[in-house]
């Protein structure tokens, strides 16, 4: 469409005047279109990966491989750091996998994402990825895991995959209808709003994850305006992290500033 790429062109304005890598998917769920910029170039995915990790629970749960409300007991062995609260608490709690999926995604916690990449093991995770039919996404390395970093693993992605797993998830198609409402449900209570959410109104409805590594910010998501949806995939890189922050942020706004008129 041409009004597409008309704003393809005054996002990559936006592109030129940083020195980083972005990469954009926008795709319209009412008028099914939308257009990408580097949408299918590889890049470190961050947080962004526990989207699979969170489809391949569902996925096992759905075949009734085990119930989310099995218990997994928190011991001192599965400690991990950065980003979410497990790492505060004593051992011995009592974490159901719904309870551990929604604190990877709401907060992002890697103690609880490195727990469910243990119990689902990786090779599965990554096989969900191929059947869904995502290009360049791969988890290769658990969280936080400097020594898997050192020696070239890692956990990649790039914005079409992304926007994917979205269109399914609005869809009702990633792996059923039941899976993807609690998705959705457990998306849309997601706690770190800095990067998509930067310049848009503060009441804003959004389903999305994001993730970040030193010069590295990710975001990606359902956004709804009235009656319209539709997804926003920014992913930078390259430059610092505000810088990345605010860019996501700028793009997000031309996008969401379009969408309303």
């Amino acid at each position: 469409m041409e009004k597409y790429t008309e704003w393809k062109k005054e996002i990559e304005k936006i592109i030129s005047q940083v020195e980083g890598k972005v990469c954009v998917n926008f795709y319209d769920l009412n008028k099914n279109n939308g257009f990408s910029i580097n949408g299918n170039e590889k890049v470190l995915s961050a947080s962004m990966i526990k989207l699979l990790i969170l489809a391949e629970l569902l996925k096992k749960a759905s075949e009734n491989k085990f119930s989310l409300s099995d218990t997994i007991t928190i011991t001192n062995f599965m400690k991990t750091e950065g980003d979410g609260v497990l790492k505060e608490l004593n051992t011995g709690h009592h974490f159901t996998l719904k309870e551990l999926a929604t604190l990877m995604i709401i907060v992002s916690d890697n103690q609880a994402t490195n727990i469910l990449i243990d119990f689902l093991g990786m090779e599965n995770i990554n096989l969900l990825g191929k059947e869904l039919g995502l290009k360049e996404s791969f988890l290769g390395r658990k969280m936080m895991d400097t020594e898997a970093r050192k020696n070239g693993y890692d956990n990649y992605t790039c914005a079409d995959d992304i926007s994917l797993l979205f269109k399914l998830i609005y869809q009702e198609k990633l792996i059923n209808k039941e899976a993807s409402q609690l998705m959705l449900d457990i998306l849309l209570r997601q706690q770190q709003g800095e990067r998509l959410q930067r310049y848009l109104p503060s009441d804003i409805k959004i389903a999305h994850k994001c993730g970040d590594l030193d010069n590295l910010e990710n975001d990606g998501g359902i956004i709804w305006l009235g009656g319209k949806a539709y997804i926003s995939v920014i992913l930078t890189n390259g430059m610092p992290n505000l810088q990345c922050k605010q860019t996501i942020g700028k793009i997000s706004k031309f996008v969401y500033d379009k969408m309303e008129e």
